[in-house]
């Protein structure tokens, strides 16, 4: 799947788009070409889906880093009159009423609320297992398998490697940023490497980006787990799998990624023959060694 089709990502099996609001918005801008100031402001949207719709021009411009008239010629590329019709359209969209009254909650309340929403979302996503799946077999079939995650992605990272590694092979974890991290894929792709996994989590650094173009040029199938499918890295994966991350709290909270993760662990697992018996053989070792509390 090539970043310009991420967002079919959002499709249940029978076509039609998930019933929630980062769903409709990603349908929106389907089949749309944008520039990078555009997928700047639809990434900005996404993360913000339930708020965009009652959201000025001025306030969706800042939310994006972007002018006021990027975010007006934005809603001209969707092909309607200006941002207020747009706006317009997004609420004529949005649910008749809310299932929740979020104003009941206290500010750490509304965080997990948040982070329901966005496992609800995610499990609407999975409703089409193909490009799960699809991944699952890339990362199985690579020898050896890079997975890459730095700064706030880097636990996402090393919890996906810690697991793989005792049905994978050879899982090189890359979680630390600097001249050697090039070097680094260059080692796996001369080892054999046919494809790399990485996690990509706001604030997207530049490193990361750069790292899977050279990825991508080394020869390698790039997949990503991203908060969006309008993320900086779209354009440098193969293959994107899109799960928000909630943004009520001072830091991001990453639940939906860290699950959606443990599904690629599952669909890996589907595409590796052995993977039982190798799991079975760690729990005789992890008794012989008495390696843990019981």
């Amino acid at each position: 799947m090539s970043a310009d089709t991420d967002v079919s990502a959002d499709k249940s099996v029978n076509g039609n788009v998930t019933d929630s609001p980062a769903g409709r918005l990603q349908a929106l801008f389907e089949g749309h070409r944008l520039t990078p100031t555009q997928r700047r402001i639809a990434h900005s949207m996404v993360r913000r889906a339930a708020d965009v719709p009652f959201l000025s021009s001025v306030e969706l411009a800042e939310l994006a880093g972007v002018s006021q008239p990027s975010v007006t010629r934005f809603a001209v590329a969707l092909g309607f009159d200006g941002y207020p019709a747009l706006r317009k359209h997004l609420r004529e969209v949005a649910p008749a009423e809310q299932t929740v009254d979020s104003g009941s909650y206290n500010e750490y309340q509304q965080a997990v609320e948040a982070e329901i929403a966005n496992l609800r979302h995610l499990a609407e996503v999975l409703a089409d297992p193909r490009p799960v799946q699809r991944a699952g077999r890339l990362l199985a079939a690579s020898r050896p398998l890079p997975v890459l995650g730095l700064r706030a992605a880097a636990s996402q990272a090393y919890g996906f490697a810690y697991f793989a590694a005792k049905v994978h092979p050879d899982v090189r974890l890359l979680d630390d940023g600097g001249t050697m991290l090039h070097d680094r894929i260059d080692a796996a792709v001369h080892a054999g490497a046919t494809a790399l996994l990485c996690f990509a989590l706001p604030r997207h650094p530049r490193e990361v980006v750069e790292s899977l173009a050279y990825a991508k040029e080394a020869g390698l199938k790039v997949v990503t787990v991203a908060d969006s499918a309008f993320a900086p890295v779209a354009k440098v994966s193969d293959l994107l799998l899109p799960a928000a991350v909630g943004t009520g709290l001072a830091f991001d909270t990453a639940c939906a990624p860290m699950l959606l993760g443990r599904v690629l662990l599952e669909a890996m697992c589907d595409d590796l023959p052995d993977a039982q018996a190798r799991l079975e053989e760690f729990d005789v070792r992890a008794t012989a060694r008495s390696l843990f509390v019981e």
